[in-house]
């Protein structure tokens, strides 16, 4: 059986929220969800990660460009990098593109239905929504007192 899953993550791999600021944010996520307030099985999971990795959109993942040379890169190279850091996470997220070889991060690479990097993140399992408008972005991010993105996962 597939699933989605709509993820928010904050804008910068590395950072952490506190846990209280997280509370408040879980509150804002279920008054914004539909389908929790209305009694519809919705699965919040909520992951401090050791180390970045990697939030990726699953199936729904279209295309990959290198921000470099905008030169699409492999979906294959993808897969094969996330595989080898699926247990371990990213050190770091500097690397050299397949296509050109150039330097650049993962976190800059340009995906077609977002894909993103976090150490920490809220997973809303089948949610009743396709997306956060940008008010309830906003208003998470003012709760939260950091930016965040959505990555929406099709698995």
């Amino acid at each position: 059986m597939s699933e989605d899953v709509l993820s928010i993550i904050p804008s910068d791999p590395q950072w952490q929220p506190d846990r209280d600021a997280v509370d408040h944010v879980i509150e804002l996520v279920e008054e914004l969800t539909p389908g929790i307030a209305d009694g519809v099985d919705v699965e919040l999971d909520v992951t401090w990660h050791d180390v970045v990795t990697a939030v990726d959109s699953g199936g729904n993942l279209q295309r990959i460009g290198c921000p470099l040379r905008q030169a699409a890169i492999d979906k294959e190279w993808w897969g094969d990098l996330l595989e080898a850091h699926c247990d371990d996470g990213f050190t770091t997220l500097a690397i050299e593109v397949p296509c050109c070889g150039g330097s650049t991060t993962l976190d800059v690479l340009e995906y077609d239905w977002p894909c993103g990097f976090a150490r920490f993140e809220i997973a809303i399992w089948n949610p009743e929504r396709l997306w956060f408008s940008e008010d309830g972005l906003t208003a998470l991010a003012d709760r939260w007192g950091h930016p965040v993105k959505q990555i929406r996962a099709h698995i």
